[in-house]
């Protein structure tokens, strides 16, 4: 009975533990000591592939007569016409149709399907290249001129065109016709590699002329100093030594200004050297490194110094080359140690030979030198000494310890109650960054904000914990940064960016309260607008209405009522409506939601207006600009704008004339200014005419009766 009713019928009325797949029991492996005989991976696959069954193929087809062979031909065709109809921008498509045709030995249809090909994507330049090919392989060469013509044409700037075109004129010995299509190539100014190319293929025939004339055309579309060094070593190849050094000097008179003048110098020396010229070489070392600056000078240096060494004794080198700027600085320094700029080049100088000691003493002797007064402006340059000291022991040097003495006693020595540097605390604490001391580079800038605290600082060691993901300590950063600088628009304005950003928006909120209620601020414009803006990205339109409101309690500027008018004017977002609403109804909805942001914001121009015209009559500049902003935007609302509105209460420019006063109170001449005229107060000048008229009417008729 039981096995009845557990019986499935999907399992043929089996039960679950009759169809129950039972796995034997693994093995456990006694004996674990390497086999006698090991079979590596490489021959399992080897005896994997020698069993491998053959693969299924289908079947070859014999054609035996005519008829077969058209109808293949018919078949193959319509399945490559079907395949070019489907994926017509697919070129491996078109290639193997030809290459079909091709084999079939019908030229004409194959010719017909590359101009096909062509005409669907001409700017492959493959498709030429194979086209042509077939055409050569087939002994076709006008056909294949043809191609190779009508290529460089339309691609004139695919290189390997050309080269191909050139490689078949010349292997066909057709000397003068490829001669042609690189001068044709010529006019294009190709690369370098082309113009070496064409000298090549003329030193190939041994026209060394032609090669001259072709590398003078070369060095005028390139002038580059390394194709003058080919120009001079191909003349040096030759035999012409004193072509060669007059390109030479002819490419230092062009590129003696050239950023790497100084590869130039270096090829030309060396070509002296190899000419037995020591003191040419030796003149052109010394013009080099009074014309090239100091810091592009360094492998010219050492070849300069590699080459006294060889052509002149130690002594020599020395005195020629260190020796005498040595002595020219230690003068200076003895005569005025505080001047900061010999100390720089004298280092600079110690550190081109390269002596690890004898810098480190110069460093030393310049750091002992500490500026007398207590004022930063004397300090400026000073610190600049230690930073490149501290740097050389790190770059240079490679002395840790060392840059972290330099930069711990630098520190020490700034009387950081007066002034400070925050370079020199950003420079320790991303040593130590760099050597992955975290805790020693946040205790260095703790240090600084404790002893001198800078907006760099603050910013910098934000940004670091920011990077590192420790959001509480940029809070507590940010609280000790408004701390210090309550009125530093930019800090609050970053906090609450950084509240923002991590959904915080009740936090931001209360920042941005905070800072607009401080009694100073450096940049109050910005933070409102910062707040304004935040309200408006919220979709909070009611607060942000709140917002201008408050602001125009504090300010009236002309801009924050245009601002005010604009936002009203676009906030058309703060009621979508039923989502399930009919189109109609829906468009109709956002039409009525329109036209009141249309009222909202004439309501708050005719705020401005009134207040310009009761409250700062004198300020008709700014009233004026007022009534263009509401034209301007009465005219964008299109169909629901009231241009007429406006019009009525534009004023009317008048040029006038006013008394100037010099400095001393003297008259200096009139000048020129706009006033505006508006329509209330032309109405007024009206009457006083009138009533100026009247009066001289009555006082005429007394005169008349006396």
């Amino acid at each position: 009975m039981m096995g009845s009713k557990d019986a499935d019928p999907s399992l043929g009325y089996l039960t679950r533990k009759d169809t129950e797949v039972k796995l034997p029991r693994p093995t456990r492996v006694k004996n674990k000591t390497p086999a006698p005989i090991q079979i590596t991976a490489e021959q399992i696959l080897r005896e994997a592939r020698e069993r491998q069954e053959a693969e299924i193929r289908p079947p070859k087809q014999k054609i035996t007569d005519s008829t077969e062979l058209a109808d293949y031909r018919l078949r193959k065709r319509k399945e490559f016409e079907d395949l070019i109809r489907r994926v017509r921008w697919n070129t491996g498509v078109w290639i193997k149709y030809a290459k079909w045709e091709e084999s079939q030995k019908d030229f004409n249809r194959a010719r017909s399907v590359w101009e096909r090909a062509l005409e669907v994507d001409y700017r492959n330049h493959t498709l030429w290249l194979k086209y042509a090919e077939v055409e050569m392989k087939n002994k076709f060469i006008n056909h294949a001129r043809n191609v190779w013509d009508r290529a460089v044409t339309l691609l004139p700037r695919v290189d390997q065109l050309w080269y191909k075109y050139i490689h078949m004129e010349e292997m066909l010995g057709n000397v003068a016709g490829a001669r042609q299509i690189f001068e044709r190539w010529m006019h294009w100014m190709p690369d370098q590699q082309g113009w070496l190319s064409y000298i090549k293929f003329e030193l190939r025939y041994n026209e060394v002329e032609r090669a001259r004339q072709i590398y003078e055309r070369f060095v005028q579309c390139h002038p580059k100093v390394s194709t003058w060094i080919k120009y001079a070593k191909f003349e040096m190849k030759m035999g012409e030594v004193d072509r060669a050094r007059n390109v030479y000097e002819h490419a230092v008179e062009k590129l003696v200004d050239d950023e790497e003048a100084e590869q130039l110098f270096v090829a030309f020396a060396e070509f002296e050297e190899r000419c037995k010229e020591t003191e040419r070489a030796r003149c052109i070392y010394k013009f080099a490194l009074d014309h090239i600056p100091k810091g592009r000078a360094e492998d010219l240096y050492r070849k300069f110094v590699a080459f006294e060494k060889q052509y002149g004794d130690r002594e020599g080198i020395e005195d020629a080359i260190v020796g005498k700027r040595r002595f020219q600085y230690e003068d200076e320094v003895r005569k005025n140690p505080m001047n900061y700029d010999i100390w720089f080049d004298y280092i600079r100088l110690e550190e081109s030979v390269g002596n690890k000691e004898r810098v480190r003493e110069v460093y030393e002797r310049a750091i002992a030198n500490v500026p007398p007064a207590e004022e930063k402006r004397y300090w400026q340059r000073y610190i600049y000494l230690w930073i490149n000291y501290a740097l050389y022991e790190e770059l240079d040097a490679g002395d840790m310890e060392r840059t972290r003495d330099v930069y711990h006693e630098c520190l020490k020595l700034i009387p950081h109650k007066k002034f400070s540097f925050a370079k020199i605390w950003l420079l320790a604490a991303q040593f130590e960054i760099r050597q992955l001391n975290l805790n020693g580079a946040r205790q260095i800038l703790g240090n600084a904000i404790g002893k001198a605290p800078k907006d760099k600082i603050f910013k910098k060691y934000i940004e670091i914990e920011l990077h590192l993901g420790n959001i509480d300590r940029c809070r507590k950063l940010y609280e000790k940064y408004l701390e210090w600088s309550p009125e530093n628009c930019y800090a609050w304005s970053k906090y609450a960016e950084l509240e923002k950003s991590l959904d915080e928006n009740e936090r931001a909120r209360a920042i941005f309260e905070l800072a607009i209620a401080q009694p100073a601020l450096d940049m109050p414009e910005l933070l409102w607008k910062a707040y304004i803006d935040f309200e408006i990205s919220q979709g909070e339109y009611e607060r942000t209405r709140a917002l201008y409101e408050r602001l125009l309690d504090r300010t009236k500027h002309l801009k924050v009522w245009i601002s005010y008018a604009k936002f009203e004017g676009s906030a058309t977002g703060e009621d979508d409506g039923n989502p399930d609403m009919l189109e109609d109804d829906f468009q109709e909805h956002l039409y009525e939601q329109k036209k009141q942001c249309i009222q909202r914001a004439r309501r708050v121009f005719e705020k401005a207006i009134n207040y310009y015209r009761t409250s700062a009559p004198e300020l008709k500049e700014e009233r004026a600009m007022l009534l263009e902003e509401w034209l301007n935007m009465e005219s964008s609302f299109g169909e629901l704008g009231d241009v007429s509105l406006v019009q009525a209460k534009l004023p009317k420019k008048l040029k006038k004339r006013r008394q100037t006063q010099s400095d001393d109170g003297l008259s200096a001449g009139y000048e020129e200014y706009i006033d505006y005229l508006f329509p209330e107060e032309s109405q007024t000048t009206n009457l006083k005419i009138l009533e100026a008229a009247y009066k001289w009417k009555k006082q005429k008729i007394v005169s008349d009766d006396e």
